[in-house]
């Protein structure tokens, strides 16, 4: 008996386990990959991972998705179930299920909000620093806003976006790693120029420098050749060219607004169009992702970025501008009242209370004793420099300097460059024993503290482009702006919309990321249904490509969150709210120009080199108008 149980007990045991596989692989994990908040009336593209508990499973039923009862079916893409064109309307919560053979298997409620909404925490943002001329709470309003909109904009999402805006996104763009090395380099670099301040080395380079620059056109003629030799890289040039700039700018009498707009529109303006540059990877990326699918453009995407250099008007033309206002020595809008205020009182920080982006000049004032030697400052500069084009060489590949340098990674070189230039700068000082280790860990420390609000300010910047994103801010502004547009006005309205996603989110890279891969086959499909594809000529092609990576350089320039605009800002002394104001009306001139007189008369056919030559013609002829002389204080006798 005793026997006979065990036996029939233990074949039990051994049928329940030969059957749990079975049971198991009937089972399967779903995973819903939802929005954050749904945009009422436009479309989303949803995707649902399965993972079968069994491995060996060779086919899972199709699922279906219901969004407030109305059923989207799915295809199947790289092992995952996608719903196209999935869509929600009403007011409240979206009801989602996920149904599978009858049964609901996933259950959700997702927010949504009218699609207008969007827009708002970047336009909330951009118009109240502009309107109380404090950045920082701005941009923590236009946070606060875009959480609380995320949270479906609830009474209670109110505190809970308030605590999420600083918990979630804020804290997501410290630890995200290109942000992290951008905060470092930068703290590196104010650091480098913290010592070679206190070394007598900025000296030494002023003393060296303003024989030859010795006007305040010449000086300006100094900072913007010295931005053109760091081409290859905007933030590099930013940085370098600011902070070493400065005291050159402050014993000419140049105003800080005004060397903050040399930097800015030398910068990103010549990175994009340069053919070596760590611009270049990322936007023949971009190209290349865009075109895949389209089978009948066999171009390259190198080739297609070649090309689309020649319709990149606004880069050109606030180059030229920068030029232009320079020989001539004419200003306009509230640049010309800071002029002036530097030549006539030698006041070159702008009188505001802000102190954002600006130093002490105390705190990084020459030591006293130390013989000024400009070789302190520029061999740290030219170690920088080099650092930066051996890092792009180590990190990138392919067969030419162009594919080198475009498939880098500029955040490692910017990294380790920035380290040896302020290694290089602390030894040299030690080495001649200028200052004492004490002297030189405090004037490295006097360097980076000044960049402090400057990176809460650029953090926020970050923090708000995530926003932007989980709002799908962009999806918003491309389903507003139709697919019914002709081809002549299409590059146009490429530019504009590539130029507002930029001012609105902060990031030319995020718009450029967010558009080409829309703008690009949109483009291909209207030429290809009405029969211009096959005449070989692309210039509305290439024209729509220079749209979204220039326009997205102009609206950045333009907006007040930007991260470039922000460093220049910091490089430069200069307030930030300052700079935005007095550099907007530039930018305006020469994007007004570019569009009105290069962009659309390309696109009506007229000849890449007729538009250039009309849009510097517009450009030069508005200064003219516009702008009043400002004299050199020390022609007008003050010195």
């Amino acid at each position: 008996m005793g026997r006979g149980f065990f036996i029939w007990a233990s074949s039990v045991l051994l049928g329940c386990t030969l059957l749990l596989p079975t049971a198991a692989s009937a089972s399967t994990e779903f995973e819903m990959q939802l929005p954050q908040v749904f945009l009422e009336g436009i479309a989303y593209d949803l995707t649902v991972s399965v993972a079968a508990t069994d491995p060996t499973a060779s086919s899972q039923p199709t699922p279906l998705l219901r969004v407030n009862d109305f059923p989207y079916m799915p295809s199947r893409a790289d092992g995952e179930w996608v719903f196209t064109d999935v869509a929600a309307t009403g007011k409240g919560a979206a009801v989602v299920t996920l149904e599978l053979t009858g049964e609901v298997v996933e259950h959700a409620e997702v927010p949504v909000i009218p699609a207008w909404v969007s827009i708002l925490p970047p336009l909330v943002a951009i118009g109240m620093a502009l309107l109380i001329r404090s950045v920082l709470p701005a941009l923590m309003l236009g946070l606060w806003l875009g959480a609380w909109a995320i949270e479906g904009l609830t009474a209670k999402g109110v505190f809970i976006g308030l605590f999420a805006s600083f918990e979630v996104y804020v804290a997501n763009a410290v630890a995200n790693y290109d942000h992290a090395t951008i905060m470092l380099f930068t703290f590196m670099i104010a650091g480098m120029v913290g010592v070679i301040s206190r070394n007598g080395g900025m000296r030494g380079i002023v003393e060296w420098i303003i024989t030859g620059a010795n006007s305040a056109k010449r000086g300006q003629l100094a900072v913007w050749s010295l931005g053109l030799l760091i081409f290859f890289d905007d933030y590099s040039n930013t940085l370098v060219v600011g902070n070493t700039s400065r005291s050159i700018t402050d014993r000419l009498r140049i105003s800080r607004e005004k060397l903050a707009y040399l930097v800015d529109s030398t910068a990103a303006p010549l990175a994009t169009v340069a053919l070596v540059t760590t611009w270049i990877g990322y936007q023949v990326s971009l190209i290349g992702d865009a075109i895949a699918p389209l089978d009948d453009l066999t171009m390259s995407p190198y080739s297609i970025f070649l090309n689309s250099i020649l319709y990149s008007f606004y880069p050109f033309m606030a180059i030229l501008l920068v030029v232009l206002v320079i020989t001539t020595g004419r200003e306009f809008g509230p640049m010309l009242a800071a002029e002036r205020r530097a030549r006539s009182t030698g006041v070159t920080a702008p009188p505001v209370k802000s102190r954002v982006g600006q130093d002490d000049e105390a705190a990084l004032a020459m030591k006293e004793g130390v013989p000024p030697r400009a070789f302190n400052a520029l061999i740290p500069v030219a170690v920088m420099i080099l650092g930066i084009l051996v890092g792009l060489y180590v990190t990138g590949e392919g067969d030419t300097i162009g594919e080198i340098i475009g498939s880098a990674n500029s955040y490692r070189a910017l990294m380790w460059a920035s380290l040896a230039g302020a290694l290089v700068a602390i030894l040299m000082t030690a080495a001649q024993r200028l200052l004492t280790l004490d002297e030189i860990v405090d004037a490295w420390v006097s360097g980076a503290r000044f960049t402090f609000i400057a990176m809460i300010i650029l953090v926020l910047a970050w923090s708000m482009s995530e926003i932007s994103r989980e709002l799908h801010t962009a999806d918003f502004l491309i389903a507003s702006l139709g697919e019914t547009i002709p081809p002549s006005v299409l590059p146009a309205a490429i530019f504009v919309l590539a130029a507002f996603t930029a001012f609105s989110t902060g990031s030319s890279w995020g718009a450029m990321g967010i558009l080409l891969p829309l703008a690009l086959p949109l483009c291909w499909a209207i030429m290809s249904s009405q029969g211009l594809t096959s005449g070989g000529d692309y210039s509305i092609l290439y024209a729509s490509v220079s749209g979204v990576l220039a326009g997205a350089v102009w609206g950045d320039h333009c907006s007040p969150i930007s991260d470039t605009t922000v460093m220049s800002s910091l490089s430069a002394g200069c307030d930030h709210i300052e700079h935005v104001r007095t550099q907007l009306p530039y930018a305006v001139l020469a994007g007004a120009a570019a569009l009105l007189f290069g962009t659309i008369p390309a696109s009506l056919g007229l000849s890449w080199w007729v538009g250039m030559l009309l849009a510097a013609s517009v450009t030069a002829l508005g200064l003219r108008l516009l702008g009043q002389p400002v004299e050199d204080y020390r022609q007008a006798g003050d010195a």
